[in-house]
């Protein structure tokens, strides 16, 4: 697809044409109707190719709360659907952390459902190989569809569907936003192509971007999960002015607002990458630490350890 955001709405407009393949010309009932649990936090992408089943009443949406899988549990048995299908983003762009993926393999077992992950911030970036979440934990059998982007790791663009041949077609063939789009320019795919060669050959770009993630907790104490480092601030105008501070710093953090995340919940979105070097970590973090509240308690440590 030409875009990761592509690839999820052409994924799930595929998925909602089943309830109407299975109708055979009338409107689905409520129990030929697919069942889609969606994590609260996920990227707009799902959030939007939600939608549009919704909308042709083609599935079901259930929002859990974020990373709750008490409340997943609870819907999925409360819900008698036959055909149930679980969406989560492997690591939230917004937030920085992971979806608890081995309890999620759990309840598959448990529930039979689909299980379907966005990788977008994890492909090349964690595994052994690159090879994403499912690398890390081993699970690579226990996930049924994985999307993605080549426009994060791989720094090209365009998007991705992992599935099986029968999957595939059914997305070639009621995905809309496959069908009806202009295929990948071929110097496009050969530099994803030479990208994914490079990041699976060499390993150091993967540990050095882990070792940024260790520095930067070791430096503000803060509990960096990820390379994705999310630091809310609160209000947009803080936000902004916190961004116009690192700016003048000489780093380009973005300020994250609404709609992207709830109005009190403003902050600037790090990434660290492996082309960070150690100064470069010193100075942002002391930059960090006079605009961004949970680390202006640490100033005086974080001076220190500077």
């Amino acid at each position: 697809t030409p875009t990761g955001f592509a690839a999820n709405n052409a994924f799930l407009s595929a998925l909602g044409s089943i309830a109407s393949l299975t109708a055979q010309g009338r409107r689905p009932a409520k129990h030929e109707k697919i069942a889609i649990f969606s994590d609260a936090l996920n990227h707009a992408s799902i959030i939007d190719g939600l939608r549009l089943v919704e909308r042709h009443q083609e599935a079901d949406v259930f929002v859990y709360r974020h990373n709750d899988m008490k409340h997943l549990d609870e819907l999925l048995s409360n819900c008698p659907a036959d055909r149930k299908v679980v969406y989560t983003d492997s690591l939230f762009s917004m937030e920085g952390d992971f979806a608890p993926m081995l309890e999620l393999v759990e309840l598959r077992k448990k529930h039979g459902f689909l299980f379907v992950i966005d990788d977008a911030h994890t492909t090349l970036v964690c595994g052994k190989n690159g090879g994403g979440i499912a690398e890390v934990y081993g699970i690579e059998d226990q996930i049924d569809i994985c999307i993605g982007t080549l426009s994060k790791a791989t720094g090209c663009l365009g998007g991705f569907i992992a599935c099986s041949n029968k999957w595939k077609k059914l997305v070639q063939g009621r995905g809309r936003p496959y069908i009806f789009t202009t295929a990948t320019p071929l110097p496009i795919i050969a530099a994803c192509y030479a990208a994914i060669t490079v990041a699976k050959k060499e390993v150091w770009r993967r540990e050095a971007v882990w070792n940024k993630v260790q520095e930067f907790s070791a430096l503000t104490k803060f509990p960096a999960t990820s390379p994705i480092v999310s630091l809310v601030v609160g209000t947009e105008q803080a936000a902004l002015l916190a961004s116009k501070h690192m700016l003048e710093c000489g780093f380009h953090v973005t300020a994250i607002r609404p709609p992207a995340v709830a109005p009190d919940a403003c902050r600037l979105r790090v990434t660290l990458t492996a082309a960070h070097t150690r100064e470069d970590m010193k100075r942002l973090v002391a930059a960090l630490s006079q605009c961004i509240p949970a680390l202006q308690g640490e100033s005086n440590h974080i001076a220190a350890r500077l």
